[in-house]
C-alpha cells in the first residue's frame, strides 16, 4: 500500500465494496525457505463483510500447503494508468502512475468438501448477474458426471478477515484544477487497464482533499 496518506483516506466499507465488486484478485501466502505463494482466484465477500470465500484448484501448490489456518493476503486491483508530466499543465511535475488497489489479510483456512457445491452455486451465480438479460448459467446445465468429477478437483477455503487496506491514487496531492486537466488527457490518450475509468475517479468528488 502506498505511504502517502493523501491516497489512504478510503473507509474501511468502500475498499471492502470495491473488492466484492472486482471479485478477483491475487492470493499470496508465505512459503517456508521458499518465495511466496501466490494465486489469481475468484472471489466472494460474505453480506457481512468479514470473511471471503474461494476455491483453488487440488493440484496447486498453495491447496497442499493450507491444511489449518494459515495467515493470507488478498490483493485486488482496480483501474491503473501512467500520467505523463505534460498532462498537468503545470511546472515542475514527473512521470507516475494512478492506480486503485485494495489488499485484505486474514487466515485461510479449507472449508468441509460438502460445502463446495453451494460455493460454486454462489460464484456463478454473483457472476452471472452481471451479464442480464442473458440467462443465467447454472449447473443444471452440466451432465451429473462432469459436476462431480469436477468436484474432486476443487478445494473450497474461507478468508477470515482481520484487516483491510486501500491506496486509491488519484492525484488528490495536487490541485484539482491540475488533476483534472490530467485526467482529461488520461481519458483521450490513457495507457493502462481501464484508463477511462481512472480518469473518471481522478475528476470526481471523492478525489478532493476532503472527501471523507
Amino acid at each position: 500500500m502506498h505511504p502517502n496518506p493523501a491516497f489512504r483516506g478510503t473507509a474501511e466499507d468502500k475498499n471492502l465494496s470495491f473488492a466484492k465488486e472486482r471479485g478477483f484478485g491475487v492470493l499470496a501466502i508465505s512459503a517456508p525457505d521458499a518465495a511466496p505463494m501466490i494465486c489469481h482466484v475468484p472471489f466472494l465477500v460474505s453480506e457481512d463483510g468479514t470473511s471471503i470465500d474461494l476455491h483453488l484448484v487440488r493440484p496447486n501448490p498453495m491447496a497442499r500447503a493450507v491444511r489449518k489456518a494459515t495467515p493470507a493476503r488478498l490483493a485486488v486491483s482496480g483501474p491503473d494508468s501512467y500520467v505523463s508530466p505534460d498532462w498537468y499543465k503545470a511546472d515542475d511535475q514527473v512521470p507516475t502512475w494512478n492506480y486503485v488497489a485494495v489488499q485484505i489479510t486474514g487466515q485461510l483456512a479449507p472449508l468441509p468438501q460438502d460445502t463446495l457445491p453451494d460455493l460454486l452455486d454462489r460464484l456463478s451465480a454473483h457472476f452471472e448477474a452481471n451479464l442480464l438479460p442473458k440467462p443465467p448459467w447454472t449447473r443444471a446445465k452440466m451432465s451429473g458426471d462432469s459436476f462431480e468429477r469436477m468436484l474432486r478437483m476443487i478445494v473450497p477455503y474461507r478468508l477470515a478477515i482481520e484487516d483491510v487496506q486501500g491506496t486509491w491514487k488519484l492525484g488528490q496531492n495536487k490541485p484539482a484544477e491540475v488533476r483534472h486537466a490530467a485526467a482529461d488527457q488520461m481519458a483521450a490518450y490513457g495507457f493502462g487497464s481501464g484508463a477511462r475509468e481512472m480518469a473518471a475517479l481522478m475528476q470526481s468528488p471523492f478525489a478532493d482533499p476532503d472527501m471523507e
